[in-house]
C-alpha cells in the first residue's frame, strides 16, 4: 500500500511539476493571432481580445481573456461581446505545440441579432474568390472546439425597424462530439411589457448538414408566464418538438408540437417560411382548450372577484390598430380543431377554425362549433390594409340555449329560450366593448319556448282589466314569467342603440306584435307592444269576446333587470265600448235609412 501511495504521490507531482513547466514555458499570448486569423478564416468575422491572456491552472487547465468581441465584416456594432472569456485546453496536445479547446465559456456576455451587427456589403467592393483548399503545412496549430459555455448573458433581438427583444440571464451549455452531434440546455427569461417569461429547454442537435441546415429534437422544454395582465399564478406547461432548419430555403419545419398551457393542451406542426414577406402554415389540434384559466376568467357570483395584475398607470397601453398592422407583414394559414373548448363557463364542444391571411385581409373561413345544446357558425373578415381596419362578421346562430350566454357576458337573464340569428355585423375594432358602442350592423332573429322573466304580460293585463271591469277576471294562480312558443324580430344595430322592428310572438294564451329599442351600453330598454289576451278570461261572455279580439297597447322600459310598464286599460275599454256601440248605431241607421229617425242618427254618428 505503501508503495501505491509513493507512486500515486510521485506522480501527481510530476504533473504538477510538469503543468507549472509548461505555463512557464508557453506564453497564451502566441495564440492570439492564430485564433484571430482562424476565426476570420473560417466564419469571416473578425474577433478581437482585449488585454493579455493568462493561464489558470485548477481545476481545469484554461487561458482566460478579459473583454472580447466577435464581428461581422462591416457591421457597426459586435454580434457577441462578452467581459470575460475562458477556454478550457487540452494538456497534451500543448506539448506537441497544438490548441485544442474542450471548452469555450462567455459570461456576461451580449449577443446581438440586430440589423446594426448583421454583415454589411459596401458597395462596390470586389467579392473575395472563395476556395476549399487545405491549410499549408506549415502551420503549427490546430484549433477544435467540442463545448461551448455562455453564463449570465444577453441576447438581442430585433427584426428591420421592429422593437427590440431581449433575452435575459442566459445560462446555456453546448457540447458536441465528432459526429457532429450536439447536446444543448439552455435556461433563459424574457421581460417585455411588464411581463416576464422564463424557460428552460433541453434538446439533441445534428449538425451535420450545418450551416446549410440545423435539425434539433426538443425532448424537454418547461416554460412560466407571470406578469401586467395575466391571470393569478401565471400560465406554465412543458412542451416538445422537432424542429428542421433549412438555410437555402430559409424555412423552418416544426413537427410532432406538444404543448400545454395550465389545463390546456395542443399538438400539431408547423411551416414557417422566411424571407422579405414570411407565410406561416400552422395546423393544430387540442383534446381541451381552456381559455379561462389562461385568462384568469371566474364566475364570481357570490364571491369578490380576483382581477389579474393590472399594468401600472404610466404604461401607455398599445393601438389596437397599430397592433393589428402587423398582419400586413406576413402570410399564414391556421387550421385549428379543439374537442372541448372552455370560454367564460361555456363549453363548446367541438371547435374548428380556419383562417388564413393575406398581407393584412384575414378571412376567417369558419369559425364554429356546439354550444348550448345548438351550433354557430362565425366567418367573416378583418381587414387592414388601410388606415382605418374593417372586420366584418355574419354569425349564424340555431337553437342555442340563450340563458347560459347572457350569464357567461354578465348581462340579466331577463329572457331565456332556444335563440336564432343570421346576420351581418361590422367595426373597426375587436373587442367586445367596442361591439356594444361602435358595431353596426342588421339581423333576423327567432326564438322558441321563450320565457320572459320578471314579468307576466297576461297576469299584468287580466288583472288590469279586471280592476277596471268587474264583470270579467284572470286566472287565479300565474308564473312569474311570460311564455310564449315562438317569437321571431328583425334588429339594426347602431353604434349600441338596437332598433327592434316587426316584432311578432304568439303563444295559447298571447299574440303580441310590437317594435322598441335596447340600450346596450346602458342596459336599457323601451319596447312598445300590442297584445291580444286569448286565453285565461272569466266572466261576462261579451266582454270576454270583445277582449280576444282586442290588441291591448303595453309599453315596458326601464333597466333590464327592474323593468317597469305603462298600461292604460281604462282608455282602451272606454274606446273599445263606444266603437262597438257605435257600430251597432251604424248597423240600425244603415237598416232604417229611409225613416226620419234613422236618417237623423246617420247625421249624428257622422259628427262623432
Amino acid at each position: 500500500m505503501k508503495r501505491l501511495l509513493t507512486t500515486l504521490a510521485i506522480l501527481l507531482v510530476v504533473l504538477v511539476a510538469g503543468m507549472a513547466a509548461l505555463v512557464l514555458l508557453i506564453n497564451p499570448n502566441d495564440f492570439r493571432a492564430y485564433m484571430v486569423k482562424k476565426v476570420e478564416q473560417k466564419s469571416g468575422y473578425h474577433l478581437t481580445l482585449d488585454g493579455d491572456l493568462r493561464w489558470h491552472v485548477w481545476p481545469q487547465l484554461s487561458i482566460l481573456a478579459g473583454r472580447m468581441t466577435l464581428t461581422a465584416p462591416g457591421a457597426d456594432a459586435p454580434v457577441v461581446s462578452a467581459d470575460n472569456m475562458r477556454l478550457d485546453v487540452e494538456l497534451l496536445p500543448l506539448l506537441s505545440h497544438q490548441l485544442s479547446v474542450k471548452q469555450v465559456m462567455l459570461k456576461n456576455g451580449v449577443i446581438r441579432l440586430t440589423p446594426d451587427s448583421e454583415e454589411q456589403t459596401v458597395p462596390g467592393a470586389p467579392a473575395a474568390p472563395t476556395s476549399n483548399a487545405e491549410e499549408p503545412a506549415v502551420a503549427a496549430w490546430k484549433f477544435d472546439i467540442d463545448n461551448l459555455r455562455i453564463v449570465d448573458s444577453l441576447l438581442i433581438w430585433q427584426r428591420a425597424n421592429n422593437e427590440q427583444i431581449n433575452v435575459r440571464d442566459i445560462n446555456l451549455t453546448l457540447q458536441q462530439n465528432g459526429l457532429h452531434q450536439a447536446q444543448l440546455a439552455l435556461s433563459s427569461r424574457v421581460n417585455r411589457d411588464q411581463r416576464d417569461l422564463a424557460f428552460t429547454l433541453a434538446a439533441d442537435l445534428d449538425l451535420q448538414q450545418y450551416p446549410q441546415q440545423i435539425s434539433a429534437n426538443i425532448s424537454q422544454f418547461t416554460y412560466q408566464l407571470d406578469g401586467a395582465d395575466i391571470t393569478n399564478g401565471g400560465i406554465k406547461g412543458e412542451g416538445s418538438v422537432q424542429a428542421v432548419y433549412q438555410r437555402v430555403q430559409q424555412q423552418l419545419a416544426l413537427n410532432n408540437v406538444v404543448l400545454s398551457a395550465n389545463d390546456s393542451q395542443l399538438t400539431g406542426d408547423a411551416q414557417l417560411q422566411f424571407g422579405s414577406v414570411p407565410h406561416y402554415a400552422v395546423n393544430l389540434s387540442s383534446p381541451h382548450l381552456n381559455l379561462d384559466t389562461l385568462s384568469g376568467w371566474k364566475d364570481n357570483i357570490g364571491e369578490a372577484p380576483q382581477p389579474a395584475p393590472l399594468a401600472p398607470v404610466i404604461a401607455s397601453p398599445p393601438d389596437e390598430a397599430q397592433s393589428l398592422n402587423v398582419l400586413r407583414d406576413f402570410t399564414a394559414q391556421l387550421a385549428l380543431k379543439a374537442d372541448r373548448l372552455t370560454y367564460r363557463g361555456l363549453e363548446i364542444a367541438p371547435l374548428a377554425l380556419q383562417a388564413e391571411n393575406q398581407r393584412g385581409l384575414l378571412t376567417l373561413g369558419a369559425l364554429g362549433g356546439k354550444l348550448a345544446g345548438g351550433e354557430f357558425s362565425l366567418p367573416g373578415e378583418l381587414d387592414v390594409r388601410s388606415a382605418k381596419p374593417a372586420i366584418t362578421l355574419r354569425p349564424d346562430i340555431k337553437q342555442i340555449e340563450l340563458g347560459p350566454v347572457l350569464k357567461a357576458f354578465d348581462m340579466p337573464q331577463v329572457i331565456t329560450g332556444k335563440f336564432n340569428l343570421q346576420g351581418t355585423f361590422g367595426g373597426d375594432k375587436l373587442s367586445a366593448e367596442a361591439f356594444k358602442h361602435s358595431w353596426q350592423g342588421d339581423a333576423q332573429l327567432a326564438m322558441q319556448n321563450v320565457q320572459l322573466h320578471g314579468l307576466n304580460i297576461q297576469q299584468l293585463i287580466q288583472q288590469a282589466v279586471a280592476r277596471s271591469d268587474s264583470r270579467v277576471s284572470g286566472q287565479e294562480k300565474y308564473q312569474r314569467y311570460t311564455e310564449v312558443q315562438r317569437l321571431t324580430a328583425r334588429a339594426h344595430l347602431n353604434a349600441g342603440a338596437v332598433k327592434v322592428s316587426e316584432l311578432q310572438a304568439d303563444s295559447s294564451a298571447l299574440n303580441i306584435k310590437g317594435a322598441g329599442t335596447l340600450d346596450m351600453p346602458g342596459k336599457q330598454c323601451d319596447m312598445t307592444l300590442n297584445v291580444q289576451v286569448t286565453d285565461g278570461w272569466q266572466g261576462n261572455n261579451d266582454l270576454i269576446a270583445l277582449l280576444r279580439k282586442t290588441a291591448i297597447p303595453l309599453r315596458v322600459y326601464g333597466p333590464w333587470d327592474r323593468l317597469n310598464y305603462q298600461l292604460k286599460v281604462d282608455q282602451l275599454l272606454r274606446q273599445s265600448l263606444q266603437n262597438r256601440a257605435k257600430d251597432a248605431l251604424n248597423k240600425w241607421a244603415e237598416k232604417n235609412k229611409d225613416s226620419q229617425s234613422g236618417q237623423d242618427l246617420k247625421k249624428l254618428l257622422d259628427k262623432l
